[in-house]
Order: C-alpha cells, then sequence, then structure tokens
C-alpha cells in the first residue's frame, strides 16, 4: 500500500489483506451447495454473536422472558470466517450473505426476514412488544441506527483495530463521527430513561451491542479509552442499566465464539439455563 495512491479509471480487485481477507469479494451469489438446518422451534436464526446478531438474540430472549412462549427459537452458527454465509442454503434467506437472517415459520409458508432492524420490527409488531411509546419516536432512532453503525463497525472498528496498517487519516475521520455519535446518544439519554423515551424498546435493543459494547469497553481492545467513552455519563449509565438485564445476559452469549461464557448454537432455555444464566 502506498500513501500516494491514485486511483485507476476503472477498478480491478487484487488480493484482500487483513483480518477478513478470505470472506472479501466483490460479488455476489453463493459460492458451494449445502441446505441450511432446521430445527422444531417455530423461528429459525441464522446468526453469529456479533453486535449485529446479539440484536436479534436478545429481543427473543425478552421476549420469552416477557412471557410471549411463541417466541422460541433455535440459533444455528453462521461462521463467517469459514464461508457459511456464502452457502446456497443462506443466500436464499439472505441474498446479501450477511448475518443475521430469519425464517419465521409459524404460518402456511416460511417467511424470510433479513437485516437486523427488519428482523427486530417483524417480530415486535408479530407479537406486540417492545414497540416504544411513540412508533414514531421508536423507528426514527431505529433506523438512525441503522445507518449509523456502519460508521462504528466497519468505519472505526475496522481502521482502528483490524485493518493491516493504521491510517491515521482513516481513523481520525471515523473517530470523528462516532464521537459525534456518542454525543447524540448521551444528549438524548440525558432527556430520557431509554432511547426512544421512558420504554425500553427495540431501539434500545439495536443501539446497546454497538454503542453500549464500545462503551463498557468490550469491542475493539483500547477503544473505550480511545474514544474517552467514561466521559459521556449517560450513556454509561444506560449501557449499564440494559447489561443488568437477565435476557441481555443470556441473548447475547448465543452464537458467540469469542468471550469467557459461549453458547455456540440455542435449541431450547435448556442450553443457557446449564450456563447458569
Amino acid at each position: 500500500m502506498s500513501d500516494d495512491y491514485t486511483p485507476p479509471r476503472v477498478w480491478t480487485p487484487k488480493p484482500a489483506e487483513g483480518r477478513f481477507a478470505s470472506i472479501n469479494r466483490p460479488v455476489a451469489g453463493p459460492t458451494h451447495d449445502k441446505e441450511l438446518p432446521v430445527g422444531g422451534h417455530p423461528f429459525q436464526l441464522y446468526s453469529l454473536g456479533t453486535p449485529n446478531g446479539q440484536k436479534v438474540t436478545i429481543l427473543f430472549e425478552e421476549l420469552l422472558a416477557a412471557g410471549h412462549g411463541g417466541a422460541d427459537y433455535d440459533a444455528w452458527l453462521i461462521d463467517i470466517m469459514e464461508g457459511d454465509q456464502f452457502s446456497s442454503g443462506f443466500v436464499e434467506v439472505n441474498p446479501n450473505s450477511k448475518i443475521p437472517a430469519l425464517l419465521d415459520r409459524t404460518g402456511p409458508k416460511p417467511v424470510r426476514v433479513f437485516e437486523s432492524g427488519a428482523i427486530l420490527l417483524h417480530l415486535a409488531e408479530k407479537f406486540g412488544a417492545f414497540l416504544g411509546t411513540s412508533r414514531a419516536e421508536t423507528l426514527s432512532w431505529l433506523f438512525w441506527q441503522m445507518g449509523s453503525a456502519p460508521l462504528l463497525g466497519g468505519g472505526f472498528g475496522h481502521f482502528f483495530a483490524y485493518a493491516p496498517r493504521k491510517i491515521e487519516y482513516a481513523i481520525d475521520r471515523y473517530t470523528m463521527e462516532v464521537k459525534r455519535q456518542m454525543d447524540v446518544l448521551d444528549r438524548r439519554l440525558a432527556e430520557s430513561r431509554f432511547v426512544a423515551g421512558n420504554d425500553y424498546s427495540i431501539t434500545d435493543i439495536a443501539l446497546w451491542p454497538w454503542y453500549g459494547g464500545v462503551a463498557l469497553g468490550r469491542t475493539y481492545e483500547g477503544a473505550s479509552e480511545f474514544l474517552d467513552a467514561n466521559s459521556y455519563r449517560n450513556l454509561i449509565r444506560w449501557a449499564e442499566e440494559i447489561d443488568a438485564r437477565p435476557a441481555v445476559k443470556r441473548g447475547r452469549v448465543v452464537n458467540a465464539t469469542r468471550g469467557d461464557v459461549q453458547l455456540r448454537e440455542r435449541h431450547s432455555a435448556a442450553d443457557l439455563d446449564a450456563l447458569g444464566l
């Protein structure tokens, strides 16, 4: 790589570098034939315990904790480093080859739902739960998360933690934006207990794995200190309150492949009970 790189008139692919080189490619579609497994519950989730994956498993666990027994689910691990997301079965559920992806088998025919925000909204509306006091406020902040978090993950996170070399310009650019986003949340949380109001909602469930993870020092080693996360006191208060919820403790370890507690697949509540959660 060179600091004086001049883009060609037409880009052509070259060998990728960095931690995710093996899964980066400029085309879509499957690379191999493989059917997805199907368990016995109404919902089949194909995911990984990344922040985007945690959103859905946390919501499932919150629904079950609230007494919605029909929300029981199987959570199958999609190992993106092994290319599971490029199997023919997974591409049928999500043509974008990104986790999470959901098959809702509660009706006569399975319904696929992909994109984490769409899955959260689908489940919240189906069960009439965690939609907040104001639908407009909940959806506004939910879609704010969808547009903002890629700058935290694919932008700041990539260049701060994963890029094969440190690029000051890129890190500074994305750090500036992430700190602005954290300030947006901190100011909002000075006004209300939760992001969309005083009721816990899918907005908080969507935001917490990303911004709560950074605030609590769990995402990107050294990032919390680098971003001076502790200075955002309202954000820290919110992150700690959600972190203490039993359903959050359960949901965040489903499909996890890192951390002290991992549950690679979840097929019943007993799987989490066995971990003491």
